[in-house]
């Protein structure tokens, strides 16, 4: 082993769960708006003075924010995925012993049970009736049933049997590791808010472009006897036009998010999970271990025929398969294997036949083969027996019919107790308007009435899945009615998901089994239980490592927090934007200097954008996530963008025709900008907690501080001259804010309508 290690052949590919610390730092800071930035600040220091170069440390403050946030989030999402990942069983110096997935070398001889993820190719050794499925490689539903001597690919999983492979392609070499060598799962790709965003910053760009190359002209123009003055008031109507801490805020949002669950011990493996589960309106749910706790105890066996040696067999049942389902381990518990049986063949259970078997002889050396699982698949169709399974089934009990040679032998009833904290968790659901469908390999009456016991709307008309209609239409229209589904096979939840996900439904899956894994692949976020399968895990987005569905509700707040914070102060990064763009342009027009220098739209913004939005982003905020992000900020940020621009240009128009000193036109301008920001921060911060009030009046009090210490408005270049200019100033920005209020309450009625 340590001459493999020492030349390479082990399997050295990171199972990433978050982006290295070189690309962290490399995202946040070398990006196309920071590179826009950093021209204008290397303009500014060429012409100075240092005052106007102040919008340069806002970047990089916020950029080591960015940096430092994500690093704590990669810390916390490593430490889970560690504690979540799978563990294969090697065999070594004759022991077998579990290591992780990157201490295998090649040629090691490694354990298959059901549920394992095969985590490097390999060549079967041993097969025990083993089956596997590819569909995750392949797309193939069906699992493979592998002999000695075929081959097996990482990625795909043990679904039925057993056996062991020998690794033959470790690390990069492995197929699987070859589809996802560039893959990293700490990714906000396909997020609709990162789609979204992506979209603002699209059409920004180009309204920024002419702006930007018309007020370079004009200012060249209007000031061409002062060609540093005329720099510094072309950046300072350029900077504003960048919305520059919108990405970084939604990265910091997602950050926290994953800290914060990770308190929670849920570890998010995509981000997009975190927004896509506050996004979901379905949510499918496993029966066992999720609204029952994985554990069961036998709690009757009624005989079908009296003289069968029932314990015994069962016992012998028990033995027979090396990885027990929680069925068969409460068997087990109950009835231990007797001697004088022998198993002389056996088939594993797998979810797809919903039964196992084996040939056994006894201590007299008589030989049957016994099946063990649903009854209405062991059972012949019209057996009596069938009628008590339903009553059993219609109380809330899981039943399993044993058969010997086909012939009815006893009914085995399990129970199961009910999570106690299912109840308040599908409560949560139901008052979010998310519906709740429970899909289960359980018998359907067995399955209704767990979920009639906590309450689910619908509960009352389980359907067995088997009996779904063939036609697409009337499928999905049966999947959209029902609630409550049994005996649902592996391949049948992957439909059911498709169905809901047709019918335009955002789907959330949750499971812990081995048959759960194509669904929790199909949905559009898949939650799935620590203690599950390695599978499962492998497949989800969200893995609760504490197998508690009580988590998800602080999922979806996660989620709600992110969107909505994060719509907020899009809001105000964007009404920046707007207002920028169009000062830039009347400027133009009227061939006047711009109104600003850099350090005063540096202290508005600071004041009205980027020190409010930090606090907002991070904010609780419970808010339903709901389509449209884009329109919405559209409908927000323009009406408030032209009235800032046009309070600011009117207040500045009156100054220039009393004041015959630049500065004080500015700080009348700067005055009426300030106010009407303030205004659209104050409508954004709504509705009003005691911090929030508290945010808005402090940005006020700043802003006042600036104007009434000496050092500051020497610094800031703010001085106002008299009482006129400045009243003016306050009368059109009240006007401009009280416009906005009614307008943004407006465009809310028509919303609603």
């Amino acid at each position: 082993m340590a001459e493999r290690v020492a030349t390479g052949r082990v399997n050295d590919v990171p199972a990433r769960a978050s982006r290295s610390v070189g690309e962290i730092i490399r995202a946040n800071l070398f990006t196309r708006i920071n590179a826009i930035i950093g021209v204008l600040l290397i303009m500014i220091l060429a012409v100075g003075p240092i005052q106007d170069a102040l919008f340069g440390g806002v970047i990089i403050a916020n950029t080591l924010i960015g940096v430092i946030q994500e690093l704590r989030a990669k810390r916390t999402l490593d430490r889970l995925a560690i504690v979540g990942a799978a563990r294969p069983v090697v065999r070594r110096d004759g022991y077998a012993v579990e290591v992780d997935a990157s201490e295998i070398v090649l040629d090691d001889l490694i354990e298959l049970g059901q549920g394992d993820k095969i985590v490097v190719d390999g060549v079967v050794a041993e097969a025990d009736q083993l089956e596997v499925d590819e569909s995750l490689l392949t797309g193939e539903a069906d699992p493979v049933v592998k002999q000695p001597g075929d081959q097996v690919l990482s990625g795909s999983f043990v679904v039925a049997g057993g056996g062991a492979f020998t690794a033959t392609k470790v690390g990069r070499e492995a197929y699987a590791a070859r589809l996802a060598e560039e893959a990293s799962r700490f990714t906000l790709v396909n997020s609709q808010l990162r789609n979204g965003i992506d979209a603002i910053l699209r059409f920004v760009t180009w309204l920024i472009i002419p702006a930007g190359a018309a007020l370079v002209v004009s200012q060249l123009m209007v000031n061409r006897d002062d060609v540093p003055e005329a720099v510094r008031r072309m950046v300072a109507g350029l900077v504003p036009m960048v919305p520059e801490g919108l990405v970084l805020l939604m990265s910091v949002a997602f950050a926290v998010g994953v800290i914060r669950l990770g308190q929670r011990r849920t570890l998010v493996q995509e981000l997009p999970a975190i927004e896509g589960l506050a996004r979901v309106d379905v949510v499918c749910l496993d029966k066992t271990g999720t609204l029952t706790e994985a554990t069961m105890e036998v709690a009757e066996v009624l005989r079908l025929e009296a003289d069968a040696p029932v314990e015994a067999v069962l016992g012998a049942l028990g033995t027979a398969e090396e990885r027990p389902n929680p069925s068969l381990r409460a068997i087990i518990e109950a009835f231990p294997h007797q001697p004088g049986w022998t198993v002389h063949s056996r088939t594993p259970f797998s979810s797809a036949r919903k039964w196992s078997g084996a040939t056994l002889s006894d201590p007299s050396g008589g030989t049957a083969t016994w099946r063990l699982g649903a009854p209405e698949v062991v059972l012949p169709a019209g057996d009596p027996a069938l009628v008590e399974a339903d009553e059993y089934g219609a109380r809330g009990l899981r039943v399993l019919a044993l058969a010997r040679d086909g012939v009815p032998v006893a009914l085995v009833v399990i129970a199961q107790r009910l999570r106690a904290d299912a109840r308040d968790t599908l409560r949560y659901f139901a008052e979010q308007g998310v519906a709740v469908k429970v899909i289960s390999g359980d018998n359907a009456l067995s399955v209704g009435a767990v979920a009639r016991s906590l309450d689910i709307p619908g509960a009352d008309d389980p359907v067995d899945a088997r009996t779904l209609p063939e036609d697409p239409d009337a499928y999905a229209d049966a999947v959209e009615r029902t609630t409550v589904f049994g005996r649902v096979g592996p391949q049948q939840k992957r439909d059911l998901v498709k169905a809901l996900q047709a019918r335009g439904h955002t789907v959330a899956m949750t499971g812990d089994g081995v048959n759960d894994v194509l669904a929790l692949k199909d949905a559009d976020i898949g939650v799935a239980m620590g203690a599950g399968s390695p599978a499962t895990r492998a497949v989800a987005q969200i893995v609760l490592l504490d197998n508690s569905f009580a988590a998800l509700p602080a999922v979806v707040g996660e989620g709600r927090r992110v969107i909505g914070n994060l719509e907020r102060v899009a809001n105000l990064f964007l009404t920046k934007t707007v207002y920028s763009v169009l000062l830039a342009i009347v400027v133009v027009l009227a061939q006047v200097p711009y109104p600003f220098l850099p350090r005063h739209l540096t202290l508005v913004g600071s004041l009205t954008i980027g020190i409010p939005a930090f606090f907002l982003a991070l904010a609780p905020n419970a808010e339903r996530a709901r389509a449209g992000f884009v329109g919405r900020v559209l409908r927000f940020a323009i009406p408030a963008g032209v009235l800032a621009a046009a309070a600011t240009f009117g207040t500045y128009l009156y100054a220039r025709g009393l004041y015959d000193d630049l500065a004080a036109e500015t700080s009348a301008a700067t005055l009426a900008l300030f106010l009407v920001a303030l205004f659209a921060l104050a409508v954004i911060a709504r509705p009003y907690t005691w911090w929030r009030a508290a945010l808005v009046a402090a940005m006020g009090a700043a802003f006042a501080i600036v104007l009434a210490v000496p050092f500051l408005q020497d610094f800031f270049q703010l001085k106002l001259v008299g009482w006129r200019g400045p009243g003016v100033a306050v009368a059109i920005a009240v006007s401009a804010g009280a416009l906005l209020v009614v307008t943004e309450r407006l465009l809310d009625r028509l919303r609603t309508r």
